[in-house]
């Protein structure tokens, strides 16, 4: 797919391609780590940043997900990509847009119940995404990777992974 006039709003729809490959059901932009994109054109050189803030430091995904970056964009025939992190202010589940959460609920994955900026919301019920029942528990503060812990429903018996909120 070649681009005929690179645009951040193309940029944009490209990343859309990109997914978080702990969760391949999601793409980056849902998870809401693009932070923004920038194109510079030169005659016919094009330049695009790509800024990104990681979910947390040190993530194992975050060097796979730059290399799929500057995949997609070299793809589209655009040569001169950088990704750059913004660290500041750090990445929250509360970026995860609502089109991301209900793709995690389709991958078995709960996705946060409360906003991380709400700490009284602690006590949120986690509804269990295979049925849909808030009759669950905490198994392990960890699940299958650190932001996620495993739960389990005590109404159809299954466990699953709940995207911690952060």
């Amino acid at each position: 797919v070649s681009l005929p006039v690179v645009t951040p709003d193309s940029v944009l729809e490209l990343l859309d391609s990109v997914t978080d490959p702990e969760i391949p059901s999601l793409s980056i932009r849902d998870l809401g780590i693009v932070r923004s994109v920038h194109v510079d054109t030169l005659g016919k050189d094009t330049h695009v940043v790509v800024t990104i803030s990681p979910t947390y430091s040190g993530c194992p995904a975050t060097r796979v997900i730059e290399a799929d970056i500057r995949e997609a964009i070299e793809q589209a025939g655009i040569g001169n990509v950088s990704v750059k992190h913004q660290l500041n202010p750090p990445w929250t589940t509360d970026w995860i847009t609502e089109s991301g959460k209900q793709h995690l609920r389709e991958a078995g994955i709960a996705p946060p119940a409360c906003w991380a900026s709400d700490p009284a919301a602690n006590d949120a019920e986690i509804e269990c995404p295979h049925c849909g029942s808030c009759n669950t528990r905490v198994l392990a503060g960890f699940g299958s990777t650190p932001c996620k812990a495993l739960w389990h429903c005590t109404d159809c018996f299954e466990p699953f992974d709940y995207f911690k909120p952060h």
